[in-house]
């Protein structure tokens, strides 16, 4: 099997594609409001504490998982046991990603839409030129009503989630190394190039250090029980965790690709990209004077006049939402490919035929997510004293249910299924090229028993208390 299945044609390509597998939209829109809402840099301490101590061990299984079997997440699971209730976990994994980029694709056209209007200089009538005898100030009310009549245009918001999907689409149906690894050795590049420019640009504005002191000067009065459950909740989610995009990733990998090597390359770029973002997005508030704690809209409400103000806002607002853009097709194409990998392994269709099923059944069901916003919005679900919207049902179902579920049966299957002597053992095969990470990691001896409690331990706790406090029950 291994030698009939396409495979990564280095570590470094697979590396780079899931880095953009994990580098998102979560990066770039949900980290930094997120941040902003709780305390800065003390929400970031914890949240890297969390990407350290249940992160990195889930990632590693994840992957491992997959380079081992050569499976997506339903065969991996049967690959390594007979019991078919871990079929059904694989399973989960499937459904939670087809569930994901129903909505994800929506907010992906959002994405793509806002670089195309930064490109025709929409933003510059966010501008209120007569606020000020100087210069215009920021105008958020404005791009906010703008964002309003837009998504209330259901033609504009279909639009652009065909042309996203589309672009997906184009990628996937090129294979593992002409499609996901060439776009990934493409656009993750300029996506790190783009966001630097974006760091440094921020960096020599106006009381830009406010917004750096903001992300790394902690305000513990912040944090509380939730914070650091909203934090681990967070680390899960950026880094593509429990929906089987790391499993089908790793299982193009070959078996001399060192899985713990490459697990700390990618949680370490994700983090470093998650950060420079909040250091792009927090020197451009604070330089503007404008609150830091704005919540979701602070990408398409707040950020598009605020940019826009700068000088050479134009060239900014365009490379941010570029940017964006990037992030979430890395994304959606690694999103995408769990569903595919599922119906060519296990259904035995043809790729073609499998990337286009799949990306009609997602077409389909977010339309009615696209729609919420406009001809259904009137259609909601009262759950625990809210309306829920057909989009809004998707975000809690993917992100409240079937990744946590997801990421608990994980450490389960490690920890007492699979075994984590076997865990280990194979953990081991693959060709290290540091003496800091990979097989010199996993030799040392302090290694071992630390992993195995973590992951027996410390992963499903925390995780089933994600899920709760995600339900509302804490």
């Amino acid at each position: 099997m291994e030698n009939n299945r396409e495979q990564w044609s280095s570590k470094a390509s697979f590396i780079l594609a899931a880095a953009g597998s994990a580098v998102g939209l979560g990066n770039i829109w949900k980290f930094p409001y997120i941040a902003g809402e709780n305390g800065g840099a003390a929400f970031l301490f914890i949240y890297l504490i969390c990407i350290i101590v249940i992160g990195l061990p889930i990632l590693n299984i994840e992957i491992l998982l997959g380079r081992t079997t050569k499976k997506n997440p339903v065969g991996a699971f049967k690959a390594i046991t007979n019991n078919p209730f871990w079929k059904y976990v694989g399973a989960l994994g499937v459904l939670a990603s087809f569930t994901i980029l129903s909505f994800y694709s929506v907010v992906g056209g959002w994405s793509l839409a806002y670089t195309f209007e930064a490109f025709v200089g929409t933003f510059d009538s966010f501008t209120v030129k007569n606020w000020s005898p100087e210069y215009g100030m920021p105008n958020p009310e404005s791009a906010a009503r703008f964002f309003d009549i837009q998504t209330k245009n259901p033609f504009w918001i279909l639009g652009y989630h065909t042309l996203f999907l589309s672009i997906v689409v184009f990628i996937l149906l090129s294979g593992v190394r002409s499609g996901l690894e060439k776009a990934s050795k493409f656009l993750m590049p300029i996506l790190l190039f783009i966001l630097l420019i974006l760091v440094i640009q921020g960096l020599t504005l106006p009381d830009a250090n406010k917004g750096v002191s903001f992300l790394f000067q902690p305000d513990w009065s912040k944090i509380s029980g939730q914070t650091f459950l909203l934090a681990l909740g967070h680390a899960f989610f950026t880094l593509s965790l429990g929906m089987g995009a790391m499993m089908t990733y790793g299982s193009y990998l070959s078996d001399k690709d060192d899985v713990v090597n490459a697990s700390y390359l990618v949680a370490f770029l994700d983090t470093v990209i998650a950060i420079f973002a909040g250091v792009a997005i927090f020197t451009v508030v604070f330089s503007s004077g404008y609150d830091p704690t704005a919540g979701p809209g602070l990408v398409f409400h707040v950020l598009p006049p605020l940019l826009s103000n700068l000088v050479g806002g134009y060239y900014f607002a365009f490379l941010f939402f570029l940017l964006l853009s990037i992030a979430a097709i890395t994304s959606g194409i690694s999103i995408l490919e769990v569903s595919v990998a599922f119906l060519v392994d296990e259904r035995k269709i043809s790729r073609k035929k499998a990337v286009l099923f799949m990306a009609g059944l997602v077409y389909l069901a977010a339309i009615p997510c696209a729609l919420s916003f406009n001809v259904l919005s009137d259609y909601t679900f009262n759950f625990q004293d809210k309306a829920l919207t057909f989009f809004d049902i998707a975000d809690y179902l993917a992100s409240n249910l079937l990744l946590p579920f997801g990421g608990f049966f994980l450490a389960i299957f490690a920890g007492y299924v699979w075994g984590i002597d076997e865990v280990i053992r194979n953990l081991l095969i693959g060709e290290s090229n540091s003496i800091y990470f990979g097989n010199g990691v996993v030799k040392s001896k302090g290694f071992k028993p630390a992993f195995s409690f973590t992951v027996k331990y410390i992963c499903p706790v925390l995780i089933f208390l994600v899920f709760l406090y995600s339900i509302g029950w804490i």
